[in-house]
């Protein structure tokens, strides 16, 4: 094999000119040569699909399946990354043990799934300041986990409840939402993860609301969890399009809802507004609803990795 390493500059610019002319075409979605996916338009598209542990959330809760082997399982459909929602883990939201987290980033590897994110549920909504502390506590336990786990983000909520506490208005609760949030971005930067807050039609309701939250904390270290189906007031593409510049992560949904009505999602439209907005990484899919997930999990990732390959 020819040695690059002492050829002058010009030399290995002719080497690799030499490579790149004759790596082959490739028709239709497949991989380039350093990792990317290449679309029908030939250009590299830095998509790639994980799947939402959230979608197997019966099997998982009720014991029929274990977490590993729902990971053993979306490796099986394609998928190329999961993200292990913090439920799943034994005795949440009790931490658990480093060999069990490592076991199941071994397992991961192993099967060649990247680890895209992880998640708790916390509510920052709560008049007691004492609780607040104990929810970004909860928060920051959950980010050394995601940091070992090797997860670049960890999802959070705003709060679980549409109604404001008793006695408060909309101002005052979000400032006590962002105070939380910004703890939780100091800890999470310096551990390297990402705090990505999703939508979730509970007090965040509206773009307004998930945009308000990011400028007031203006942390880097601060982003969104971007939820298709959790916008349920008026237009959710308009809202999705907006918010899309700042999402970190997404949760790509079989179902939406418009002007209040729940109807199937426009795969093609949302892939549309996910590359205009230059967004460069997983698209984490969640099916819900009734139905055996190892049947729903599959059909919906053929219909996401279909509508990924129209250009």
């Amino acid at each position: 094999m020819m040695d690059t390493m002492h050829k002058t500059p010009s030399d290995r610019r002719t080497f690799f000119k030499t490579v790149a002319v004759s790596l082959p075409l490739v028709a239709g979605m497949g991989t380039g040569p350093f990792g990317g996916r290449i679309g029908t338009s030939g250009k590299l598209d830095h998509l790639r699909l994980s799947c939402n542990l959230y979608s197997f959330n019966e099997p998982l809760m009720s014991g029929q399946m274990t977490l590993e082997e729902v990971i053993k399982f979306c490796s099986e459909i394609g998928f190329d990354a999961v993200d292990p929602t913090g439920y799943y883990f034994p005795n949440y939201p009790v931490v658990p043990d480093d060999s069990y987290v490592y076991q199941i980033k071994r397992k991961a590897f192993r099967l060649g799934l990247d680890i895209s994110g992880t998640g708790v549920r916390n509510d920052f909504t709560l008049p007691d300041p004492a609780r607040r502390k104990a929810e970004v506590a909860l928060v920051t336990k959950w980010t050394d986990l995601a940091a070992k786990l090797g997860a670049p983000v960890i999802r959070i909520f705003s709060g679980t409840g549409k109604e404001l506490p008793v006695g408060y208005n909309r101002q005052e609760v979000t400032g006590w939402v962002v105070e939380a949030i910004r703890e939780c971005t100091d800890y999470a930067a310096k551990q390297g993860v990402m705090i990505v807050l999703q939508n979730h039609a509970d007090f965040i309701q509206t773009a307004d609301h998930i945009l308000d939250i990011l400028q007031r904390v203006n942390s880097e270290w601060l982003a969104v969890n971007l939820d298709i189906g959790s916008f349920r007031i008026g237009d959710p593409y308009e809202q999705i399009a907006r918010v899309a510049p700042y999402a970190a992560t997404w949760q790509i949904k079989e179902n939406m809802f418009v002007d209040g009505r729940e109807v199937e999602t426009d795969l093609g439209k949302i892939v549309k507004i996910v590359r205009e907005s230059g967004y460069r990484g997983y698209l984490p899919i969640e099916t819900l609803g009734k139905g055996n997930p190892r049947q729903k999990v599959p059909v919906f990732y053929e219909k996401v990795k279909k509508a990924l390959t129209v250009v």
